[in-house]
């Protein structure tokens, strides 16, 4: 059963996202928060890549909806050619406003669109891909008190968004796949399976 959420991952990734994406998510347990994730991609992979994460980690992963509010245990994909916004840092609005860095959904659009949390934790996640998606976004979240994380070059397919993320000086930590996954894990507690 999920639950109203606390804490909040925010990741946005492109090209080489959904082979990294698979690295991240690979056994990862229900932890305590909610996951919103930005990946630049044409509609038709909408589906599979829900489906891919889904048999890989214990979060609940489903394409997001306008209307949806945010839940613990639950991984929310912005489908392609939607700009998703979280109005009160918890209802989804998927928008078809002008692209952001030349793509939609842009995750610089869902980091500026949140203040800063009353309580929990925020977490902003930029991993491989091409141009410099997120780090406006990453700039906005270390602003609002988020701790802020970039792949680092070595494990990157293509090292474009988050070296420019890093370029800011808001970056928190620089991870492999593995790290970023053993970072969500330390500073989410884990939920039980059923609870």
């Amino acid at each position: 059963m999920t639950r109203h959420y606390e804490n909040l991952i925010v990741i946005g990734s492109s090209a080489g996202g959904p082979r990294i994406l698979k690295m991240v998510f690979q056994g990862l347990p229900l932890i305590n928060c909610a996951m919103v994730l930005v990946q630049h991609m044409p509609r038709f992979i909408n589906q599979s890549l829900c489906n891919d994460l889904n048999q890989i980690t214990d979060m609940e992963v489903r394409l997001a909806n306008t209307g949806d509010e945010l839940k613990t245990g639950v991984v929310y994909i912005a489908p392609a050619d939607y700009h998703l916004i979280l109005n009160q840092n918890r209802f989804v609005e998927l928008i078809s406003s002008p692209k952001v860095n030349f793509v939609r959904p842009a995750v610089d659009v869902t980091m500026q669109s949140l203040a800063p949390l009353a309580n929990g934790i925020l977490m902003g996640v930029i991993l491989t891909g091409m141009g410099r998606d997120g780090a406006d976004g990453l700039v906005h979240l270390k602003r609002i008190g988020a701790t802020t994380i970039a792949q680092d070059e070595k494990t990157s397919i293509i090292y474009g968004m988050p070296k420019e993320a890093v370029a800011t000086g808001c970056v928190d930590y620089i991870l492999t796949p593995t790290q970023i996954q053993s970072k969500w894990v330390q500073v989410m507690s884990r939920l039980r399976k059923n609870g």
